[in-house]
């Protein structure tokens, strides 16, 4: 391994792809990984990936000195490289610049690398997903990622909301016991979070407006391409805001997201092949909104067996969402349905004022959110019916017992977002480390 100074003055891609007029001539370092090399004789094409993106690198025997040429013809994928040069303007490539190199160290020279050019199959993908994301198409999926989380962030932020950190580990279940993840917690049980929004409701009965960002967990033995048993959640929560308010958030805070990512990740979702044209029109609200006894008539017009009183799956998320052009918004479902901190609508009681949003595409429901029960009695009769320990519930009874206020939110899953956005099948490929019903490494 060629030892190298740390305090080496370093020039990013992303720098020479968003200032390279003002770069064009001038020396800069560049240190990262051979994506790719191809030696021609006299001449090596290189592409360098540093993370930031990937530029191409041209290394000429008679330009360089010896010892880089001898740098130079070690290449192997994945091997750490320094190349120093001048940036030149070139039209052909797809970031505009290349390099043309002046000297090269390799800093370390890898062997045998396991994921090669050719196809390979998603297990062995999966089993060396450390690596796995060094690929363009992950690359690429996971800047999106952040952005939509930065986006995210901005959004409420910019609107007077307060980030919430809320506990991972809870004493009981926000939406059913069925799929909680039970943990040995000082010889007592605890669980895995399903959800921050309990806290949140505390939350925002101490700051008005709030959102938690955090990952929550799910045991349900399922197996589709929209199901993680980690995953994370941003989950916003306001004082004195009712369903129609909880639906206008929704869709302002999906709307903005989708417009950052078209305006800042265009490159990216280039890479994905993603048809943009199909995101655009989300980017303009109001959202399509379905009454639930609605979406069960279009469902039976479309031949689908749905009737009321059924909740609506994956199939039935497709088939509705396929009407529209942006996300649609489904509300006041079956109170019988839907979990026991859900408000009943008082114009049609057997209804609850929740809401499911849904993307395009078949990526299915990305948010569900109500107006929650602020009644301290019906609440306390809702937990009683679910079977669930008052004991447990008392701290959220307190919130209706002292200053209780309408309030609504919702939760919106990050891995279905991106899906949608990038246009990716799976959800696997939307996080760094998937957790999934057969996996948990790497």
């Amino acid at each position: 391994m060629q030892d190298f100074s740390p305090a080496m003055t370093q020039t990013y891609v992303d720098d020479i792809a968003r200032k390279g007029p003002e770069q064009e001539g001038t020396d800069v370092t560049l240190k990262g990984w051979v994506y790719n090399y191809r030696p021609t004789g006299k001449l090596v094409f290189l592409q360098l990936r540093d993370g930031t993106g990937t530029i191409q690198v041209v290394i000429s025997k008679k330009e360089v000195s010896p010892e880089s040429w001898a740098a130079a013809e070690q290449f192997t994928q994945e091997s750490a490289v320094i190349a120093e040069g001048v940036v030149r303007k070139d039209t052909r490539s797809p970031l505009g610049w290349e390099l043309h190199a002046k000297t090269i160290t390799l800093v370390h020279r890898a062997v045998d690398y396991p994921i090669t050019p050719k196809d390979h199959g998603v297990a062995f993908l999966m089993d060396q997903r450390h690596l796995w994301l060094r690929s363009s198409r992950q690359w690429a999926a996971l800047r999106v990622r952040h952005t939509i989380e930065k986006a995210i962030h901005d959004f409420f932020d910019d609107r007077g909301f307060i980030r919430l950190d809320t506990p991972i580990f809870t004493p009981n279940a926000a939406e059913g016991t069925s799929n909680l993840f039970e943990v040995d917690y000082f010889e007592r049980k605890a669980y895995l979070t399903q959800s921050g929004q309990l806290y949140g409701e505390a939350g925002a009965m101490a700051l008005g407006k709030i959102y938690t960002f955090g990952p929550t967990f799910r045991s349900e033995k399922s197996k589709t391409r929209r199901h993680l048993t980690e995953f994370w959640m941003v989950e916003p929560e306001v004082a004195f805001m009712d369903l129609a308010g909880d639906m206008e958030l929704a869709e302002s805070m999906v709307s903005f997201t989708v417009a950052r990512c078209l305006e800042t990740r265009k490159e990216e979702l280039k890479l994905l092949e993603r048809d943009t044209t199909k995101l655009e029109a989300a980017t303009k609200t109001p959202y399509p909104r379905l009454h639930y006894k609605e979406a069960i008539e279009r469902l039976a017009a479309a031949g689908n067996p749905a009737k009321y009183g059924d909740d609506i799956g994956g199939d039935e998320e497709t088939i509705l969402a396929n009407q529209f052009d942006r996300p649609v918004i489904v509300h006041r479902y079956p109170a019988a349905i839907k979990a026991f901190y859900m408000k009943n609508d008082p114009a049609e009681p057997e209804s609850a004022l929740a809401m499911d949003m849904l993307a395009p595409e078949g990526y299915g429901e990305i948010i569900g959110g109500s107006q929650r029960e602020d009644d301290l009695e019906t609440l306390r009769k809702k937990i009683a019916a679910q079977g669930l320990p008052m004991e447990n519930f008392e701290w959220y009874l307190d919130l209706r017992r002292y200053g209780s206020v309408p309030h609504a939110g919702f939760g919106l899953g990050i891995e279905r977002t991106v899906a949608w956005i990038c246009g990716l099948h799976h959800v696997r490929e939307t996080i760094p480390f998937a957790r999934l019903m057969d996996r948990v490494t790497p």
